[in-house]
């Protein structure tokens, strides 16, 4: 018997990167998959290529119509949620007097407002169910700390953190766990956005960043998306069943608490 036989889940922001991985981890632990993503089609793509039990649904975590309406469509295809992941999130830095007001309402919209309200969503559809549930909030090493130019998403992680005690206390009563992941640094698209970002701001050479990232990373490397499945198939399954409110570090070594 697989870990997550007959769970329903739904992974925010799953088109690509650190969720898609989430999906196809899941789907090879028997659940079924929303992947969910403000780009349908490329839900849709990557629904298709990781194939079994996963299934592309429309969401904009900054709407709550469209929360509402995703949380639906997995009802009604699934016939209830059983698993949240919420992990879509962006990412911008800048030097304080530098941060703009549109920079700082995108990064709290999505990254601490959509965890919050699909959470709330989700947790509302799960306690109507009545057997309980996992939500898993992706957290991050920069919720940790402050960083010189990454105040705004330093805050919005923090607040995810904040967010996962004080869900995880007051679900836990529903028999719904709440907890999180906090990733170091982690390879792929979206660090190669991040990089760029430092090269501008720091007058580096483009991939100089990931470079150095990599390079301070205690374990050797960064992350891969794939370093990451492991805790979010545990923290789904019976196995985290006590678990409470918790904020896991996979990271390589960069963070101890």
């Amino acid at each position: 018997m697989k870990r997550l036989d007959g769970k329903s889940a739904i992974i925010t922001g799953a088109a690509r990167g650190i969720g898609r991985a989430f999906a196809a981890a899941y789907v090879r632990e028997g659940a079924t998959v929303a992947i969910a993503d403000i780009d349908l089609a490329a839900a849709e793509r990557a629904a298709a290529e990781i194939g079994g039990g996963a299934y592309a649904v429309a969401l904009d975590v900054t709407d709550q119509a469209s929360i509402d309406a995703a949380v639906g469509a997995v009802v009604e295809r699934s016939g209830g949620i059983d698993i949240l992941i919420n992990n879509a999130a962006v990412f911008d830095l800048a030097p304080v007097t530098e941060i703009t007001r549109g920079s700082y309402d995108r990064l709290f919209a999505i990254n601490v407002a959509g965890t919050l309200f699909t959470l709330q969503a989700v947790a509302r559809r799960m306690i109507e169910q009545g057997r309980g549930g996992k939500i898993i909030n992706m957290a991050s090493q920069a919720g940790r700390r402050g960083e010189p130019l990454v105040a705004v998403y330093c805050a919005t992680k923090a607040a995810v953190i904040s967010l996962t005690q004080s869900a995880g206390l007051n679900l836990i009563r529903h028999g719904i766990n709440v907890n999180a992941i906090a990733p170091g640094v982690v390879d792929g698209e979206h660090w190669d956005g991040v990089d760029a970002l430092f090269a501008r701001h720091e007058g580096l050479r483009p991939g100089e960043k990931k470079r150095m990232a990599g390079e301070a990373v205690p374990y050797g490397r960064m992350g891969r998306a794939e370093d990451l499945t492991g805790m979010a198939v545990f923290l789904a399954s019976a196995e985290a069943d006590y678990i409470v409110a918790q904020t896991y570090n996979v990271d390589g070594g960069n963070w101890m608490s």
